[in-house]
């Protein structure tokens, strides 16, 4: 137990540590100035000479967000028509896979395009080859690089003096696939290969099992795809069961490798923000405010998994039995914990064990994570999250101290404040109405079919489905039958308000800040690196989730936990 609690704390330290200088060299990355990755500017030129893209035109934030919102849409259309088309080509498919149903091309469009990921199919026994690289893995460099390329966009509005450009998306978004993700993946892919993870393109192969029976076993090449998903906060599995399958995650040091890549970039941008605008004290108590979250949700969680299930215990298992049901045992439950946590906290949704097989307070955490889905967030856009709190939180403490609330020497207006309050409304909306709605249909038509376990537990698959996509995450109670025409399409409508409004509604507030004069610091002026104002940001966050979300936690894992 001791030495899996070690492995735990590794994982956080050892990311942090990475994590400080990777956020410098990201700043650079975005300035523009020099770095080791510099050979790769004659590849850039050209793909943006190919394009007919002006890198160094400055755009104010309107431009830039059509720009985002155009490229995104050519990505779908492509990754649609794709996958539609799968069976019709000869290209990387030995196993014969047909073509994919409308709905379920949609939802995996939308979902891959959204950097959600969330699957309603099992990539070994559904998806080619061709599909897994050139759709999937393509997706998951490009979806990451937007969320990167918009928070850069954010971090240069708050240093704008009276000026409305904030750079150019298409210049960070290229960079940060070539400069950022590329080299990243490229080395978190080979430390897998060699350790086991699976990367070939032999097709199904034929294999003997120690009963001497003989089953068709499915590769491919998974280790790039792996180190992508995990790095972008993807989480898109090669195979069904992700990173709980062996050949994805073959042991306990390739677990932290990929544990460590989903919280690496997220943490990274946190102390990016702070070198970007040089208020490297704002950053720290931004990274404590989301640790003290973490580590509280972790430790929360891995308690419950090593007590385990008082339901068990009461078939004659000694109390104490750690709860090892859905979870592999060359992990444990503590290391299951520990990545349950992360990939919910991050947006990343990738998973090494079942999270349906949790216990009831270790599910109500995932969700609580997905419900507050700030704290380190998807790459980028987990930062822009929590830049919402921190305006409705430097509103609050700007009323309480009876002062026009400012921050970064930029005055919150009513404006700033709205959309704000939008974006924020925005969440629990989408997840309840989805809830709501999914419910409802289950009461009227207890025959529907794809809900397999009935109360509490029922209604928390129904939940987590609703709350995943709507925190572009990706991963699931797998109790829920979600291969449906119903849930491929409200998910997928889900995870496209998900994704871009809560990006629109930011950089239309940095947009405004952008211009605005800035006030002078004086004796009243907020002090946002205050401990002070930290007690006031996690009182925000919490009464936030609490208040729109806590009903929804009452009727599902509260409620399963003390009826056990």
């Amino acid at each position: 137990m001791n030495t899996e609690i070690l492995g735990v704390v590794l994982i956080f330290l050892l990311t942090a540590a990475i994590a400080w200088p990777l956020g410098k060299y990201m700043v650079k990355v975005f300035k523009g100035e020099k770095v080791w990755t510099d050979f790769l500017g004659p590849f850039e030129k050209f793909i943006f000479k190919l394009s007919g893209v002006d890198p160094n035109r400055e755009m104010d934030w309107k431009q830039n967000l059509k720009a985002l919102l155009g490229i995104n849409l050519l990505f779908f259309t492509v990754a649609i028509i794709l996958l539609l088309v799968q069976g019709s080509h000869p290209f990387w498919n030995p196993n014969g896979f047909a073509n994919w149903d409308p709905t379920l091309a949609f939802n995996t469009a939308v979902s891959f395009t959204t950097n959600t990921n969330l699957q309603h199919y099992s990539g070994e026994s559904g998806a080619s080859y061709f599909t897994q690289l050139i759709v999937f893995c393509w997706l998951q460099f490009v979806s990451a690089a937007t969320g990167i390329a918009s928070c850069a966009l954010l971090f240069k509005g708050l240093i704008n003096k009276q000026s409305s450009n904030l750079g150019n998306f298409y210049f960070l978004f290229l960079r940060s696939c070539t400069r950022i993700l590329l080299p990243l993946a490229i080395i978190l892919s080979l430390a897998l290969t060699f350790n086991g993870t699976v990367s070939n393109f032999d097709g199904l192969q034929k294999v003997t099992t120690l009963e001497g029976d003989t089953q068709m076993v499915a590769g491919g090449p998974a280790a790039p795809m792996v180190s992508i998903k995990q790095l972008g906060t993807n989480g898109g599995g090669f195979f069904g069961p992700n990173s709980a399958h062996p050949f994805e995650n073959p042991n306990y040091f390739t677990n932290i490798l990929e544990n460590m890549a989903i919280l690496l970039i997220p943490m990274a941008l946190v102390f990016a923000f702070g070198f970007y605008i040089q208020r490297k004290k704002i950053a720290g108590l931004f990274f404590a405010v989301m640790s003290l979250l973490f580590i509280s949700f972790v430790s929360v969680s891995v308690y419950q998994e090593m007590l385990g299930n008082p339901t068990i215990h009461q078939m004659g298992i000694a109390e104490g039995q750690t709860n090892m049901e859905g979870k592999e045992v060359r992990f444990g439950p503590a290391a299951s914990s520990m990545w349950g946590v992360s990939t919910t906290s991050t947006s990343n949704g990738s998973v090494n064990s079942m999270h349906d097989s949790h216990t009831a307070i270790s599910g109500g955490i995932f969700l609580l994570d997905m419900f507050i889905n700030a704290i380190y967030g998807g790459v980028g856009v987990g930062f822009i999250n929590f830049f919402v709190f921190v305006i409705i939180a430097v509103f609050i403490a700007g009323q309480m101290i009876g002062r026009t609330p400012d921050f970064l020497g930029k005055k919150i207006e009513a404006k700033e404040i709205k959309i704000a309050a939008l974006v924020a409304i925005l969440h629990p909306l989408l997840i309840l109405a989805g809830t709501g709605l999914t419910s409802y249909l289950v009461v009227h038509n207890p025959d529907i079919g794809w809900l397999n376990n009935p109360s509490f537990h029922g209604f928390s698959e129904m939940l987590y489905e609703n709350t995943s996509a709507a925190a572009n995450n990706g991963s699931g109670f797998e109790g829920l039958g979600d291969n449906t025409p119903l849930w491929n399409i409200l998910t997928g409508i889900i995870m496209l308000l998900g994704r871009f409004l809560p990006i629109i509604g930011p950089l239309a507030i940095v947009g405004a800040l952008a211009i605005k004069k800035p006030v002078p610091v004086t004796a009243g002026s907020l002090k946002a690196e205050s401990p002070a104002f930290g007690a006031v940001l996690i009182s925000v966050i919490l009464i936030i989730a609490a208040l729109a979300f806590f009903p929804a936690l009452a009727l599902g894992p509260l409620a399963e936990y003390f009826t056990l």
